[in-house]
């Protein structure tokens, strides 16, 4: 990882100020505007092929009254909309920030657009019954990422009150414990239900406010460690009177999200947790004491829980059981194996058949059949790049707790699109979380669109 040095680095020019970065990675404005358009345009581009494509072949299925116990028909002037709506969200993006935001990365929101439009297309796809929902997910995504990006921009909205802001969090996640339910009628009761089918996962809030409040503790202790003279990185700066409080808070919110049978959030709260305290710490002993307590964990886990049991289990050998348990996940690997290097085609494939909950759990899969290969690197490449801008903007922010919620936003994004991806294909254990930006989902797509509004404010500050 090049955080902890950087920001090291960067601590050791000033005591009384946060530091200046180098920021000549980065274009002129005008330069990052054209280039971020011109992204935009090819984003756009990409969507609407899919989306006619998609209406092509839903025209002459039904013309021919084949594939039709697939899936109601979907309409093509829902198609047409879908399209308009993602042209709007992100032309208003665009604008809003050649205004406001002028010295913003270029890359993050073109690949938040290709994603999201990629998505639009699956779900059209997979579940077209749920695109109206995901399509006003997406308004109320975009609203709240320009609320996000209009906030102040030393983001102390964000710093002063992380107690309060998790908080917050950790009581709507409680609530689920009395007042939670399931849209499907049936198993984990892991949203909050509200008027007119309107459903929420706090878990996915409190991921976000989680990394928050991370970055806001162990930047105000290296402030002080700093005032009184102690080298922020020394090995015995992080004492446990230093970490009590924020290994109780981290305690609080595993507890929950383990009580609540949530895998996928508190493996990937936990795997954030660890990422945050080697940014601000640079300590790889953090590192392996935590996966090595993680790896424990999951041992435990094994022998008392049958969740997880199961979970591990059908990882390590899927065909044992290919017709019960593991039925997901054999679909989904003879999904990536029927699509060969270009796939079988937008459309043509099975995947809504074969593939349960293809729109939520396994879009990768149902992208591996249709689109091969090449669609499923590129898929993985977005994130990738994704990440990679986030962490340089975390390199280049100005203050110290710019720098690590910038790297702990970045890394939560990689990391819980990793964890889907390796689950769809069987490289680790399958957990319940969403890819983000393209899984069914306005919980996750709410929350990734604010967290791609964080980066964008940080990467555009440099007063």
């Amino acid at each position: 990882m090049i955080l902890p040095s950087v920001v090291s680095t960067q601590e050791a020019k000033s005591k009384t100020q946060e530091p200046q970065a180098t920021r000549s990675w980065a274009p002129p404005p005008a330069t990052a505007s054209t280039h971020e358009r011109m992204l935009l345009l090819l984003a756009g581009l990409f969507t609407v092929t899919g989306l006619v494509l998609l209406a092509l072949v839903r025209t002459q299925s039904a013309a021919a009254n084949i594939l039709s116990h697939i899936s109601p028909r979907l309409d093509v002037l829902w198609l047409a909309l879908a399209f308009l709506i993602w042209v709007a969200c992100f032309t208003v993006l665009h604008f809003f920030l050649d205004r406001f935001q002028r010295e913003r990365d270029p890359l993050l929101l073109p690949i938040v657009a290709l994603l999201s439009g990629l998505g639009l297309i699956e779900i059209a796809r997979l579940a077209p019954n749920f695109l109206p929902r995901q399509l006003g997910w997406l308004g109320v995504s975009t609203v709240a990422l320009l609320v996000v990006l209009k906030a102040p921009a030393d983001l102390k909205w964000l710093r002063r009150y992380k107690y309060t802001w998790l908080l917050v969090g950790l009581l709507l996640l409680a609530l689920t414990f009395l007042a939670g339910v399931n849209p499907e009628g049936a198993g984990l009761t892991l949203w909050l239900g509200g008027p007119l089918g309107v459903f929420f996962q706090p878990a996915e809030l409190l991921k976000l406010l989680f990394v928050a409040y991370l970055a806001a503790y162990l930047a105000e202790k290296r402030e002080i460690a700093r005032s009184l003279g102690v080298h922020p990185e020394h090995p015995h700066s992080l004492t446990l009177p230093y970490l009590m409080p924020l290994l109780a808070m981290w305690g609080v919110a595993l507890i929950l999200l383990m009580a609540q049978q949530d895998l996928g959030a508190a493996v990937l709260l936990y795997l954030s947790f660890l990422i945050m305290l080697y940014l601000a710490n640079g300590e790889l002993r953090y590192l392996l004491m935590g996966g090595g307590l993680l790896v424990a964990a999951a041992i435990g886990g094994y022998l008392l829980i049958g969740r997880v049991q199961g979970r591990i289990d059908t990882w390590l050998n899927p065909w044992t059981d290919a017709a019960g348990s593991s039925y997901q996940i054999v679909q989904s690997l003879i999904a990536l194996a029927s699509g060969g290097k270009l796939g079988q085609g937008l459309g043509q494939g099975w995947p809504a058949v074969i593939l349960p909950a293809a729109h939520t759990d396994m879009p990768l899969a149902a992208i591996g059949e249709e689109l091969g290969l090449i669609g499923t690197l590129g898929v993985v490449a977005c994130f990738a790049i994704f990440t990679v801008r986030g962490l340089r903007t975390a390199s280049i922010a100005r203050t110290t707790f710019g720098r690590l919620l910038a790297a702990g936003v970045a890394s939560l994004i990689g990391l819980q699109a990793w964890i889907i991806m390796a689950g769809n294909a069987n490289l680790a254990p399958l957990t319940g979380v969403t890819l983000p930006f393209v899984s069914y989902g306005g919980s996750s797509l709410l929350m990734s669109f604010i967290s791609l509004g964080l980066l964008l404010q940080i990467s555009a500050d440099r007063d």
